[in-house]
């Protein structure tokens, strides 16, 4: 657990950096936490937290932004103790067992959600619009013993033999709706905080796709820090409505669609994301907020279609999953001057947080991913040497803390090479923090392009390309070079309407970096690939890049 700063005079208050340890400590108060032994799921804690402090009786746990339908806090807890019923009683799911979950967002997944936890069992989604070979390897991964799909979905799902529940079915909606005589299932089984509560699997960027197991205590000690932070500020005359445009299969998602209704505010889920809809729900449910990945914050500034709109009740748009540039950040700021930007930093296999800005003062810190997060500390280590560094140094960010993974499912080597013996989580991310402990996130290690000898951030050059007004959208990666190793190729799509050619791309970035940074080639494309998350999929841009060139070199 992270040391209190108060507690160490040899910890500087300012950045958080122990000189003797080599690392760095959150700057935030610490969050009180149950024992670790004390037996205690998630939505145990959750309705812990709704008995010292009520929701509103009238006001909705969770909307659905497509069509208005709506939860209030008693339906959606009938609800789930309803349905958690009858998982037991119909499906025989228990204590432990994997239950997959392959829908778009809609209003029955939060309760599909927190029913499972109830029972003890495991949530474990995935995206719906995966292959049915990509399917098939999480299945082997995860071994579930029922899935919960959509008509939609469904055929993806491999044969017969795992049993399928459609949520839009008659059957779902009775299971949600109608009690059922009770299980001889043990509807008390004792649930630890070290028992499993998710398998979330991690983007895939660079391999093939792993599985990462996070458990109850992981939730728990992430939710008692919200709840800290909630807690400290005035209470508000009406409780905060955000809109999810992340996935909700995600760790962004998933975790935010069980925190907002922890805290008791009102989640508006979005079954698939367009910008258009997602400004409407904005003025239609009064959002406050939104988390959103940095694609969102390029389009929103370079959108014509939030002009018109009352956005007048947004308040904060959360941002991460990947580095949002600081010109970005800044014309964002301009364009809505009463909204501010939240940003952060976190991974699956750290439940989704690690690291943000709190508050109008550190928001402005546009480029930084803000401070670290309660209960966790941070160590910024050479890749080469394995010496940990101190502020201002480039190296790997390394995390540990309560909301750390526990690792892998079925990959005890990937797991002993993220996770080291002291329980430090490897993020494999280039980073570094300032003298006033705000981490900046440079880039993926694997993804910096070996120009020469120099290493230069795919993302810094993105950042500049995406502040371009004829640019829509750009991604950049290391291409073959006989001469240098590697050079930088930029991947461009251009505005509706631009001329932009690839001499002028190059000439614009060439006044803005350091000459081993240039790009060096350009390739215009109708849509960068990404991941749910936002994160640009680099390994589909270098295969293209080589499919028609490799013969040429």
């Amino acid at each position: 657990m992270a040391e209190s700063i108060s507690s160490s005079p040899t910890i500087d208050p300012a950045s958080g950096y122990c000189h003797e340890t080599r690392t760095f400590h959150s700057l935030r108060s610490p969050a009180p936490l149950p024992p670790a032994s004390t037996p205690l799921s998630i939505t145990s804690y959750v309705s812990s937290l709704h008995l010292r402090r009520p929701p509103p009786p009238g006001l909705a746990a969770v909307i659905e932004s497509g069509t208005g339908r709506r939860l209030t806090y008693p339906e959606f807890a009938s609800r789930v103790a309803t349905l958690a019923g009858n998982l037991r009683s119909r499906l025989g799911l228990s204590k432990g067992d994997v239950a997959f979950v392959l829908a778009p967002a809609c209003l029955e997944i939060p309760v599909l959600y927190y029913a499972i936890l109830t029972v003890g069992a495991v949530v474990n989604p995935a995206n719906p619009i995966s292959t049915a070979s990509e399917i098939s390897r999480q299945i082997q991964l995860s071994r579930p013993v029922v899935a919960f799909a959509t008509s939609a979905s469904a055929p993806a799902l491999p044969g017969a033999a795992l049993r399928t529940v459609l949520i839009d079915s008659d059957e779902f909606r009775s299971m949600m709706m109608t009690r059922s005589a009770p299980s001889p299932v043990d509807s008390a089984a004792e649930i630890l905080q070290t028992d499993p509560a998710a398998i979330l699997y991690s983007s895939g960027t660079t391999g093939r796709v792993k599985a990462a197991v996070l458990t109850h205590r992981n939730f728990i000690s992430i939710t008692a820090g919200y709840v800290l932070s909630r807690d400290s500020e005035p209470e508000r005359a009406t409780p905060p409505v955000g809109l999810l445009t992340v996935p909700l299969f995600h760790v962004f998602g998933f975790y935010f669609s069980l925190k907002m209704v922890a805290l008791g505010e009102t989640a508006v889920v979005m079954g698939r994301f367009e910008m258009g809809a997602a400004l409407e729900a904005v003025e239609r449910f009064r959002v406050t907020y939104m988390p959103v990945a940095p694609p969102l914050v390029v389009a929103l500034v370079k959108s014509k279609e939030a002009e018109g709109r009352d956005l007048s009740s947004l308040e904060v748009v959360g941002c991460g999953g990947a580095p949002l540039g600081r010109d970005v950040a800044e014309r964002f700021a301009s364009k809505f001057p009463h909204v501010q930007i939240v940003q952060g930093y976190g991974l699956t296999e750290s439940g989704g947080t690690a690291t943000q800005t709190i508050g109008p003062e550190e928001n402005q810190r546009y480029g930084s991913a803000g401070r670290i997060e309660r209960l966790l500390e941070a160590k910024i280590v050479d890749p080469e040497t394995g010496e940990a560094l101190g502020p201002g140094q480039r190296g790997e960010l390394w995390l540990r803390g309560p909301s750390i993974m526990q690792g892998y499912l079925g990959d005890a080597e990937s797991t002993s090479t993220t996770l080291n013996p002291e329980g430090w989580l490897k993020t494999g991310d280039l980073c570094y923090f300032d003298q006033d402990g705000f981490l900046f996130v440079v880039d993926r290690l694997k993804e910096l392009i070996k120009y020469k000898a120099y290493q230069v951030p795919p993302a810094e050059l993105e950042h500049i390309l995406q502040a371009h007004p004829e640019i829509a959208d750009a991604a950049v990666v290391p291409y073959p070079n006989e001469e240098s190793g590697q050079i930088p190729m930029a991947y461009i799509v251009r505005q509706p309407g631009s001329t932009l050619d690839e001499k002028k791309v190059i000439n614009y970035v060439a006044k803005k970096v350091a000459p081993y940074k240039k790009i060096r080639r350009v390739s215009f494309i109708n849509a960068i690939p990404k991941s749910p998350a936002g994160k640009i999929l680099r390994r589909e841009l270098v295969n293209l890049a080589l499919s028609g060139t490799l013969s040429r070199l």
